[in-house]
């Protein structure tokens, strides 16, 4: 399959793709030195560019948005009658972008979460891809960085020697940086959420049936209700409310930001 291009949905460009291809283009631009920003986004990450001008205008400038959650997978069918066989999965997509890489000779980076986590997670990865090279890791400040900080973390993951740069900040912070970095990081850039704490072994994954029928977010729920109760019982719903509005009244329109009008955050 071919990147089949982007699908709005709820006024977010979704890409209709599968691993396959997104990992076919980011392993060409890691190797031909061009950048590439992805992300993959579940309901709660759509929800957050719906509500949210800016944001929207950061997300539907990135090289990919894939669908991660079955239920944005399903939008794309009940839209616009897209067949994916399966959605592209955060976690899923770091294992196959890892595998491509080790087999490929391209160094990866892993920016974020923290330290611990990155020692597990890089010690896992190892086990399970010998030759996968990681050409560095760095855990996240937690904290907005200065102007001066954001330019020089661009220059060190520069003249890292990576090729292949993985974020895992948590939605919707990662997509904030993967965007204020496309300017200055010249190779692939992955925001893929929670992915550093399941391979890291400290985040339980929801069975597969419960990921197919998509009810991976009742899991997540059900391990983390007071975090997560706002977002599953109120963005939930709305999502399904405002996919039939779409689906009967038409897609809505965007004003896209220009960059400029776009307040710089500087996560890290």
């Amino acid at each position: 399959m071919v990147n089949r291009g982007k699908k709005s949905i709820l006024g977010i460009e979704i890409d209709v793709c599968d691993y396959k291809e997104c990992v076919n283009q980011v392993i060409h631009c890691a190797k031909k030195g061009v950048p590439l920003s992805v992300s993959a986004l579940a309901v709660h990450g759509v929800m957050t560019g719906v509500k949210d001008l800016e944001h929207q205008s950061r997300l539907n400038r990135f090289s990919i948005i894939a669908p991660d959650g079955q239920p944005v997978r399903w939008a794309l069918r009940f839209l616009y009658g897209e067949r994916l066989a399966d959605r592209v999965y955060g976690p899923n997509l770091t294992l196959e972008v890892c595998k491509a890489a080790e087999d490929q000779n391209i160094p990866v980076y892993f920016y974020g979460s923290t330290e611990k986590v990155l020692k597990k997670l890089s010690k896992n990865l190892k086990e399970k891809f010998p030759n996968l090279i990681i050409a560095g890791t760095q855990p996240s400040k937690f904290r907005k960085l200065s102007e001066e900080e954001h330019v020089e973390l661009g220059k060190e993951l520069n003249e890292s020697g990576a090729k292949i740069f993985f974020i895992g900040l948590g939605c919707p912070r990662q997509e904030v940086f993967v965007y204020e970095q496309m300017d200055q990081i010249s190779f692939p850039m992955l925001a893929v959420g929670a992915a550093f704490d399941f391979h890291a072994g400290l985040l339980r994954q929801a069975p597969n049936w419960m990921q197919k029928n998509g009810l991976e977010w009742l899991f997540r729920f059900i391990i983390e209700p007071r975090r997560l109760w706002k977002r599953y019982i109120f963005l939930n719903p709305e999502y399904i409310y405002r996919l039939v509005l779409q689906k009967f009244f038409g897609t809505p329109k965007v004003k896209t930001l220009k960059p400029t009008q776009i307040k710089p955050e500087y996560f890290g």
